[in-house]
């Protein structure tokens, strides 16, 4: 690719450890593209929790160091390798997995495999929402979790990007969703989805509530955000037969596995990293028709500049209750 420069802007992380290891470098190397990748001009990036637990050493599967951070990003594709079939120059594009270089940099290279092509004027605040959060939504709620048009189902943690994700995918089917959120700006910006019954998840006695408006029987799907906290209640609360979808998990917790004997339920969790090929590329397709139609809008939070990545990532643990999703701006 011919390129003015040789050299961009990024974030660098050179050791694991608290969020200031997240060094703003100007002097990184514009990564090549191979054969099947593509070079990418980035827009926007978004924050994922999982950023922070890879950052900080605390992940099962850990970069070479140094690395730079991140797999979600959109932007412009400006260089595609001459074996690249699926996407071209000039397109917009997002990415949802194995951003070879890292998204948190002004170009990124991408296998074209693990793109999604956005509308042609799509905002790139809300392409760089897509990647993890709605690949991760659709596995939970369908592949994993199963859902039918009859199930009740909780999205405990709903109002951050895998949540709201997953309260569009289950309205787009017609299934009778409740949301929990932890503050009163989440409980709103879950309602503006569509979602009718919303509770305070720092509220005591929540669970009671959400019981009553089952009519006791329980949800038949809780999706999970948080299951060192929530793990235990949501066998209490969960229908005969119904199942807990694990997506967010922050420490061990103890549980009384005596509650899922009496109703056959069971608990299951989500890894994008482990998903194949052949379901990200079936996920793929629909989230693109859902974007082109409009029936999938990602809801973006808040936003930062790429040289606040630091302060993003100590909000994104530390939050008082998330708001869509939370994006730095390149």
């Amino acid at each position: 690719p011919v390129l003015s420069t040789t050299v961009m802007r990024g974030v660098l992380v050179s050791k694991f450890g608290d969020p200031d290891v997240l060094e703003i470098r100007r002097d990184l190397p514009i990564p090549k593209p191979e054969a099947n990748e593509v070079l990418v001009k980035v827009a926007a990036v978004g924050v994922n929790p999982v950023d922070t637990y890879i950052r900080s050493g605390n992940y099962a599967r850990l970069p070479v160091l140094p690395y730079i951070p991140g797999n979600d990003m959109a932007g412009t594709v400006v260089f595609a390798g001459a074996d690249v079939k699926n996407v071209k120059e000039g397109e917009r594009v997002a990415s949802f997995m194995h951003v070879k270089s890292g998204a948190y940099a002004e170009y990124c290279v991408v296998n074209s495999n693990w793109l999604v092509s956005l509308p042609d004027d799509y905002d790139f605040r809300k392409g760089a929402a897509v990647g993890t959060p709605y690949f991760t939504a659709y596995r939970a709620l369908f592949t994993k979790g199963n859902a039918k048009p009859s199930d009740i189902v909780l999205v405990h943690g709903a109002s951050g990007g895998v949540g709201m994700a997953v309260c569009q995918f289950a309205l787009s089917q017609g299934i009778t969703v409740y949301g929990t959120a932890g503050s009163d700006e989440g409980i709103k910006a879950v309602r503006t989805q569509g979602i009718k019954k919303v509770f305070n998840h720092r509220e005591e006695g929540y669970t009671e509530k959400i019981m009553k408006a089952t009519g006791g029987k329980g949800p038949d799907l809780i999706i999970e955000m948080l299951s060192n906290v929530n793990l235990n209640r949501d066998l209490q609360m969960l229908a005969p037969n119904g199942r807990v979808i694990i997506v967010g998990c922050r420490g061990p917790i103890e549980i009384n596995p005596r509650l899922m004997m009496g109703k056959e339920s069971r608990v299951e969790g989500v890894g994008l990293f482990v998903t194949p090929q052949n379901d990200f590329s079936n996920m793929s397709k629909i989230i693109t028709a859902g974007l082109k139609q409009g029936w999938l809008d990602p809801a973006v939070g808040s936003e930062y500049s790429l040289n606040s990545a630091e302060k993003a990532h100590k909000d994104i643990i530390h939050n008082k209750g998330a708001q869509g999703k939370m994006v730095l701006i390149v």
